[in-house]
């Protein structure tokens, strides 16, 4: 969610550090702000406006130095003010940027206020700052180590001190952080993209790590042995490219759009390598785990839960095997009954996502179901990192909040994996493999037949941008569609939007449909769609407005109270995927003609990595 970027160089690092911020925008904020050693003092700059206006702001006040911390903030204790802002300073001493929520914060607030400290924020960080510099003795080093030992729940953190102006330190717990190394300046950021434009050489650090961080040397400390005393590491040095083409729009208005047209590409990425169906695609001991299994449990939250109802679908038509499927922020909060012989997916963009994180580690440690598997679209990520199995998605770089490529290439890989167990299982014989990896090579090009479709679905937005309420219909695999569709429109549009399945119309929904209306009904020429029809007559009954995403062979006209829009190609069980591009196109336009911020959405953030 907020964004971490902290550097000490022989340089002013302040360009590197705005230039840092920016790169993270796309994960979405409510404030941001600076702070460097300079001659012995701290600076400090913070806003509730954008970094350019941040950037402004610090070249009025001569805000400068050789090592300095920035944070772009998305509110969780205290309001988004600028007084809640990071970085958050103690005593004039220390200077502090941290993501995540410490758990303990109250009771440790009240001991540090017993010894006189004065809290000028509502935020949980502030009592990190104020704790590190109540540890400080003589060394920086000394006192993060301190005072992490006292904190419970997640944290990524950075700190500086006025009397030692080439040093930074940083520490992880539950919240991702990376350290960048450069020439004659060293670098720490929650996300790698941030500090691409100064280095490819990164360190992922590991969990309660502390990194210690000069101008010209590193060093990396982690707890060793019997009394857990910080002791240096080794951790391995990767060269990661810097994605620099991922925060550049090129021909199109927003990062949304141009990541819904990237979908073909990143589809096919995705598929990249895929000549056979095999459980190798999954790790090397897939094939022993999945013929272990009896049974799925996929985790999830938002776009990725919908990719697993959609999942399981697949995967007890094709394999016959029984899946359930459960909200990640929701699982571990309930008693459950656990089951070795089940296989536990979970499935994040990031792999970071605090609440789907949590539910893995629930599954395996508290429950002892030990086979996991990860669909992510980052290979280094916590979540494929502890999972036994993984599948990389290979959607790149997402800017926009509202997920669309990586949602696209979940399902690709989720499709995979209902196809390899389908194969271990004996339900998939070699014409019929042969058929299903023409369909999946050609799944690219049938995606972008569904975006040459754009400027019909610019039409419906504009009908769409003065409505205040939508339905979404679907039936089948496709009802999870539907409430992505939903999702899409709500989180970006601020149009009330909610799914249901159709047949379930009757049952409540149907009182909310009159001339004001609109419907969207998500109609594949399936065995279900005679079904629909039915359903898509009671409303027109009622006087709803339809809006119906059809195939190219479904019979469905367009006429008075209804409005059809045909895909190109009716295309069977991977139909979803298609579907589902043309409710994100919708989403998108229908945002555009009301204006609103397509890219960050109010009150919403990227990466969920807070629970």
């Amino acid at each position: 969610m907020c964004g971490i970027v902290a550097a000490v160089s022989y340089r002013n690092v302040v360009p590197t550090l705005l230039e840092g911020l920016r790169r993270l925008e796309y994960r979405g904020y409510d404030s941001c702000g600076v702070a460097t050693v300079a001659d012995g003092k701290l600076q400090r700059a913070r806003s509730v406006a954008r970094v350019h206006e941040l950037a402004e702001q610090c070249e009025e006040d001569g805000v400068a130095g050789q090592t300095g911390i920035a944070h772009t903030r998305w509110a969780t204790h205290g309001a988004p003010e600028v007084c809640n802002a990071h970085p958050l300073v103690s005593r004039d001493h220390v200077a502090l940027v941290h993501n995540g929520i410490i758990e303990n914060h109250e009771e440790i607030r009240r001991q540090l206020q017993d010894k006189g400290y004065v809290f000028t924020s509502q935020t949980d960080t502030e009592v990190i700052a104020h704790l590190v510099n109540d540890c400080y003795e003589d060394d920086l080093l000394k006192a993060v180590m301190k005072a992490v030992g006292f904190l419970k729940g997640s944290y990524a953190i950075a700190v500086i001190a006025s009397d030692e102006p080439h040093r930074v330190i940083a520490a992880r717990q539950g919240s991702p952080m990376v350290l960048g190394i450069g020439e004659g300046e060293n670098l720490v950021a929650s996300d790698a993209m941030a500090i691409g434009g100064v280095t490819d050489q990164i360190v992922y650090l590991s969990e309660g790590d502390v990194v210690d961080l000069k101008p010209d040397a590193w060093t990396v400390y982690a707890r060793e042995g019997e009394d857990g005393a910080f002791m240096p590491v080794e951790r391995e040095i990767r060269v990661v490219h810097a994605y620099a083409g991922a925060v550049e729009l090129g021909p199109y208005r927003h990062f949304m759009q141009k990541e819904i047209f990237e979908q073909p590409r990143a589809v096919s990425d995705t598929l990249e390598g895929v000549a056979a169906i095999s459980p190798t695609l999954f790790g090397g001991n897939a094939e022993d785990i999945f013929k272990q299994t009896k049974r799925l449990l996929f985790l999830a939250c938002g776009t990725s839960y919908y990719a697993a109802l959609t999942a399981k679908y697949w995967i007890e038509e094709l394999a016959g095997i029984p899946c359930d499927v459960e909200i990640a922020s929701e699982y571990r909060y309930r008693v459950s009954v656990p089951d070795p012989d089940t296989l536990v997916v979970t499935i994040s963009q990031s792999g970071e996502t605090a609440d789907t994180l949590a539910a893995l580690r629930h599954a395996r440690d508290a429950l002892g179901m030990q086979k996991t598997l990860t669909i992510c679209n980052v290979a280094t990520s916590a979540m494929v990192h502890e999972s036994l199995l993984s599948y990389i998605t290979r959607a790149g770089v997402e800017i926009g909040v509202a997920s669309t490529k990586a949602f696209t290439t979940q399902l690709t890989a989720l499709y995979l994996l209902a196809l390899t167990l389908a194969k271990l299982n004996g339900r998939l014989n070699a014409a019929k493999e042969e058929e299903e990896l023409k369909r999946l090579r050609h799944l690219p090009v049938a995606m972008s037949a569904v975006l040459a479709l754009e400027p019909q679905v610019m039409a419906w937005a504009e009908r769409f941008a003065v409505k205040q309420d939508a339905l979404f219909l679907g039936r089948g695999v496709h009802y999870p569609i539907a409430l992505e569709g939903a999702l899409k429109l709500k989180e970006i549009s601020y149009i009330h939007a909610e799914a249901y399945p159709a047949g379930e119309l009757k049952h409540g929904p149907l009182a909310l449909v009159d001339n004001t209306m609109p419907v969207v009904t998500v109609a594949p020429n399936d065995s279900l769609l005679e079904k629909l029809k039915s359903n898509m007559q009671e409303v027109r009954a009622r006087g709803g407005e339809l809006y119906v995403c059809a195939d190219g062979d479904s019979v469905i006209d367009t006429v008075d109270g209804m409005h059809v829009i045909r895909l190109p190609e009716n295309y069977g069980r991977l139909s979803p995927i298609l579907h589902c591009v043309a409710l994100q196109l919708l989403a998108y336009h229908t945002s555009v003609s009301k204006g609103t911020d397509v890219d960050k959405p109010r009150n919403l953030a990227k990466s969920v990595t807070v629970e």
